[in-house]
């Protein structure tokens, strides 16, 4: 595989042409972000996009915060909290705190947003908060979170993915109108949400000096939702827009050495994958449904190649279906698939596709990975249709059980424990394309177990159970590219969340 060009698309040769590029609406105080992955419900629970997580730093916050440099988990909305048992958790809540409207943050706030999602039919990822059982007010700033079960990783999920509604506002103005006019107590308010295609905000002035996150530097931020990576390039190069990210990475030498432009590359502990219909919900795939079948098509597949020529950086590929930071990611439990054309061949002809088949790849990944991945499975006889659509698209389409095999990338909302990954992709819910009771009771009980030691036994069942199984393939490890204009001060974590409210203008 040889690395793809950029000098031959319409943005890079706007960037040769352009002498004087265009700079940071600096004098605006305004920064203008441009990404191609548009939310389409900026309620915090009411979408699973990495770029809603996002917005959702931005304009919301949570009882607790997690420090991005040392992942230690301080205080937030509440200024302490204690364990009164294994499955009690009591928050003191922090006075002073105002919502963008100026209405005063209780504990009312709190016991309705834990309450309001627990019923709440249209929320997008349950599994963030499937360990609550309910919430309860013991004073006007004192809140008891009582959960369903024992879990260890209670407080990075209050920290990362659960923010707090404003229970006045909200109730008022019904959850339609909230999506389109929402408050939060965070370092941003939105002022506008135009669709999919653009997010406005602003500094909150009122927000409390005790945060963690700090009051941002910048005042304005703009949001433009784009449709692809041509429209997100030609803006970024054209000066439209001062940050961009998630751009094929061949483009990354050149947008460094535009004047006025820098460029980054960072690790990250995002995986893509590759899943299989093996419990046959798309119903017209059989193929897939058979053992030696998804065998083979993971031993047609040069992953090394791909993350090495295609994702570069310190991209690599892994073997269990988890990133190997997360606390219960047993990578030495998973049955490992090397890229062997042969073995793959000898698969299929043993599970009666000598010839092979013709299958369809639904994805949101950047055609060039998806193309490769076509590309290796044609080499053995597997035709591939690939349906390219935007993450919003593919996450709807994979959710309804319409995809024989579908690719993408999963981030963990940056939560360093795998009950933040495998109960998502093997709970039997939506995402479960493989609806397996052995690996649905070990991630449960792994899920449960407050030693340690019993954690990793369960894990490394279930991802033993996985991989045998070939019910899901880990690509390889993501790295993240940014582009930024050379007159801000932007800082990249490892958890892939940009935090806005921490840049400033050199």
């Amino acid at each position: 595989m040889k690395r793809r060009t950029f000098l031959g698309t319409t943005a890079a040769a706007a960037a040769v042409s352009l002498a004087r590029p265009a700079r940071a609406d600096k004098a605006n105080d305004t920064l203008r972000v441009t990404w191609r992955d548009a939310v389409p419900d900026v309620d915090p629970y009411r979408n699973s996009l990495r770029t809603g997580l996002i917005v959702a730093h931005e304009a919301w916050d949570t009882l607790v915060y997690r420090d991005p440099k040392t992942f230690k988990i301080v205080p937030a909305l509440a200024t302490a909290w204690k364990w009164t048992d294994p499955k009690t958790l009591d928050f003191t809540l922090r006075d002073g705190v105002k919502f963008h409207n100026g209405d005063p943050f209780s504990a009312d706030d709190v016991v309705y947003t834990f309450e309001t999602i627990l019923h709440d039919p249209k929320v997008m990822v349950p599994s963030n908060f499937v360990f609550i059982d309910h919430a309860e007010k013991l004073g006007p700033m004192q809140v008891r979170i009582h959960l369903k079960t024992v879990f260890p990783a209670a407080l990075e999920y209050f920290a990362m993915v659960l923010p707090i509604y404003p229970k006045a506002y909200r109730e008022k103005v019904g959850p339609v109108a909230y999506s389109k006019q929402p408050i939060g107590t965070g370092p941003y308010r939105i002022t506008r949400v135009n669709g999919t295609s653009e997010i406005d905000m602003e500094r909150f002035e009122g927000y409390y000096a005790a945060s963690p996150k700090g009051k941002p530097a910048i005042r304005y931020l703009k949001i433009t939702e784009v449709l692809d990576s041509a429209g997100e390039l030609t803006s970024f190069i054209s000066g439209q827009a001062d940050w961009i990210w998630q751009f094929n990475p061949d483009q990354y030498q050149n947008l460094h050495d535009l004047p006025g432009k820098t460029a980054l590359r960072a690790g990250s502990m995002r995986i893509y994958y590759l899943q299989l219909d093996a419990a046959g919900r798309a119903g017209n795939d059989k193929p897939m449904q058979n053992l030696k079948v998804r065998q083979a098509i993971f031993h047609a597949i040069d992953r090394n190649a791909i993350a090495h020529n295609l994702v570069q950086g310190d991209s690599h590929p892994i073997a269990a279906p988890c990133y190997p930071t997360q606390v219960g990611c047993e990578e030495s439990a998973a049955v490992t698939y090397d890229y062997n054309p042969a073995k793959s061949k000898a698969l299929l002809k043993e599970a009666g596709y000598p010839n092979g088949f013709s299958t369809t790849l639904v994805t949101y990944m950047l055609p060039s990975w998806a193309a490769a991945v076509q590309t290796y499975l044609k080499a053995v006889g597997i035709s591939v249709n690939i349906q390219q659509l935007q993450v919003g698209a593919e996450v709807q389409k994979v959710m309804a059980g319409q995809t024989p095999m579908n690719a993408g990338s999963w981030g963990s909302y940056s939560i360093n424990d795998v009950s933040a990954i495998m109960p998502y992709f093997f709970d039997g819910g939506a995402d479960d394309y493989a609806r397996d009771p052995i690996v649905e009771k070990a991630i449960a009980a792994g899920g449960l177990a407050t030693d340690l030691a019993e954690r990793q036994k369960e894990y490394a069942i279930a991802i033993k159970r996985i991989t045998a199984q070939a019910y899901w393939l880990p690509l390889f490890t993501s790295v993240t590219y940014y582009a930024y204009d050379a007159d801000l001060n932007f800082q990249a974590f490892p958890d892939e969340l940009p935090r806005f409210y921490m840049c400033s203008w050199k």
